[in-house]
């Protein structure tokens, strides 16, 4: 079975810890930019950096840890549901913010000329929406080096468009909630997280 999770860099020597004491000794090696850990038991992980990046250092976990610090300068821009969250980040801080909302329409069991008035009326709404996450997110992040994505895919797509910064979009994360300060708090840790893929044997 193989499961997908994020662990944060100040947890991951524990959890490789606890994965030799569950599937005995691992032997890591360093496999086209990831760390992979080998189990006794014919269970094996496999670490990606965040941000995208490649890892091509010594095959130790404490190495990989240090080479997971995130950039000094980087943006995050996440879009869902009509609603948008825009933060430009210095290492692990937030510098400036921006958390919106806007009204979009829910999808409608009506049929015939209403069903296509409300698609209508909905569309223009998620366009609305989108222009004013453009806005903020070229104001806060458009000159940004590094920029991380996450939310709904279309959404983002069509803020990105806007915005014309595909070019510096290094991830993007799928698992993102209606981005309220919370929700948008979080993302900013998963996206400096190690992303693991773990196979039990």
């Amino acid at each position: 079975m193989t499961n997908r999770i994020l662990v944060t860099p100040a947890r991951l020597e524990r959890w490789s810890t606890n994965f030799l004491a569950s599937h005995g000794a691992t032997a890591l090696h360093t496999v086209d930019g990831g760390l992979v850990g080998f189990a006794q038991d014919g269970s094996y992980f496999e670490a990606r950096l965040p941000f995208g990046r490649s890892y091509d250092g010594p095959s130790r976990t404490e190495d990989f840890v240090a080479a997971c610090t995130p950039p000094d300068d980087w943006g995050i821009v996440l879009v869902r549901k009509g609603g948008f969250a825009v933060a430009r980040i210095g290492g692990d801080r937030i510098v400036q913010s921006k958390v919106g909302q806007r009204h979009v329409q829910g999808r409608t069991k009506a049929g015939g000329w209403s069903q296509q008035r409300f698609a209508r009326r909905r569309a223009n709404q998620a366009e609305a929406a989108y222009e004013a996450a453009a806005h903020h997110a070229t104001r806060i992040v458009a000159d940004a080096p590094v920029i991380v994505t996450g939310g709904d895919r279309a959404g983002v797509d069509r803020v990105v468009e806007l915005c014309r910064f595909a070019d510096r979009v290094v991830a993007h994360l799928p698992e993102v909630g209606e981005p309220r300060r919370g929700v948008f708090e979080n993302s900013v840790v998963d996206a400096c997280s190690v992303k693991m893929t773990v196979t039990n044997a």
